[in-house]
């Protein structure tokens, strides 16, 4: 009975993950209940949403980067063309 009580207030404290993965820009509201809204394109666009509350904007840690295009290397017979 103890155990399972214990596992029963364990699982309770655990949070889902409030970042969303779709949006790269997180805005964090304090506050009594604070809480992350992640559904911004762009700093720029969360900082202008965030004026006059008690809020901060951050690159969501969630948000999967960009790979970045690899450069092309030229073929062996452009190459050896010329």
């Amino acid at each position: 009975m103890l155990v399972a009580t214990g596992l029963l207030l364990t699982s309770t404290l655990a949070h889902a993950q409030t970042y969303d993965p779709r949006y790269p820009v997180c805005m964090q509201i304090y506050g009594p209940v604070g809480y992350f809204d992640c559904r911004y394109s762009s700093l720029e666009q969360c900082r202008y949403l965030a004026v006059g509350r008690s809020a901060s904007c951050a690159v969501n840690p969630y948000f999967p980067p960009k790979k970045p295009a690899s450069p092309r290397r030229p073929s062996r017979a452009a190459a050896g063309a010329g």
